[in-house]
């Protein structure tokens, strides 16, 4: 049972760091080795054993499928010591298995914690994300705008020609219509292969490049994603999308009542958190694991949206040592 601790975020965010190094370090040994498999369970292994040193009684609410799915860290599990506050987890252990296995750019270690209630159950379902970054009025985009109009109306905000808006979506046969109402436009796309979370971080990332996100994707991935933006500012919007009777019924499951409903950013992630990302290859926001002769180097990135604090923690070990 949690103990009525307080959720103290900035005392939990270097533990929070850690437990994605631990990931990114344990999946590093596989990059490049063509095992997708392989390389996400040692992201779980780790990620799971750092968990379970933190003075927290965590329920993972985010995670990789139901509990007979299990090795991986599976929606439901208890993590932590429990002797500690009662805290909501989502997680992606290694968010780019294939980017890792073929050494492609952007793969992460990816994590978020809240109070107990803070993040949506999202169930494991495609849903239609939107975003953009901070400094723009509320609603400037919406999931009800055809894709150019988005364009046009975020080129309206900014003050510049549609052609000077660059929109970051994962490339899926079932986005070609998006990709030519976009690129009708003329605005530009950076097409991902994988990796969303990391895709809607972009846009809130100026050095980047990117203005907007777009697509359909996983809907956990959405959650994580709405906890980064929490922190490093900007809008998200999120509606699920069903396929069959099966994915309605583990909505239901989930506490999913509306399934037309759109979320916004904080109705996805409605109280402070703190988010961490290990960089695992390289890309565009953090750089991946350096290896050399005896040592590891890893790149975390640490937010709490409470204060909007952001750093960047280097950390070098030697590889006996992981």
């Amino acid at each position: 049972m949690p103990s009525s601790a307080q959720f103290q975020d900035r005392m939990l965010s270097l533990g929070l760091a850690r437990v994605s190094e631990a990931a990114a370090l344990a999946s590093a040994r596989l990059i490049g080795h063509g095992d997708e498999k392989a390389a996400d369970q040692a992201a779980v292994n780790a990620m799971r054993e750092q968990l379970n040193l933190l003075d927290i009684a965590g329920v993972v609410v985010i995670g990789e499928g139901e509990r007979d799915e299990a090795p991986m860290l599976y929606i439901g599990e208890e993590v932590g010591t429990g002797n500690g506050p009662g805290v909501d987890i989502a997680l992606d252990p290694l968010e780019g298995t294939t980017l890792t296995a073929k050494d492609m750019p952007n793969a992460l270690t990816v994590i978020a914690m809240g109070p107990r209630g803070s993040m949506l159950h999202a169930p494991d379902v495609y849903m239609d994300k939107l975003a953009i970054g901070p400094g723009f009025a509320r609603d400037v985009v919406t999931l009800d705008m055809s894709h150019a109009e988005r364009v046009e109306a975020l080129a309206r905000a900014k003050g510049c020609e549609t052609s000077d808006i660059t929109v970051c979506i994962l490339e899926r046969p079932r986005h070609d219509e998006m990709i030519a109402a976009v690129r009708s436009t003329g605005a530009a796309i950076r097409l991902i292969t994988d990796g969303d979370v990391a895709g809607v971080m972009h846009c809130a990332d100026p050095m980047t490049g990117i203005d907007m996100y777009m697509g359909a994707g996983g809907a956990p991935e959405g959650v994580l994603a709405a906890a980064a933006l929490k922190c490093m500012g900007g809008q998200m919007y999120g509606r699920l999308l069903f396929r069959n009777d099966d994915e309605r019924g583990r909505a239901s499951k989930a506490g999913i009542t509306d399934f037309d409903r759109i979320y916004s950013r904080d109705e996805m992630v409605t109280q402070d958190v703190i988010f961490a990302a290990t960089g695992v290859t390289g890309g565009n926001i953090l750089p991946g694991v350096r290896r050399e002769v005896g040592w590891m180097t890893t790149e975390t990135l640490i937010m709490r949206s409470k204060t909007g604090s952001v750093r960047r923690i280097n950390y070098r070990t030697p590889v006996e040592k992981t």
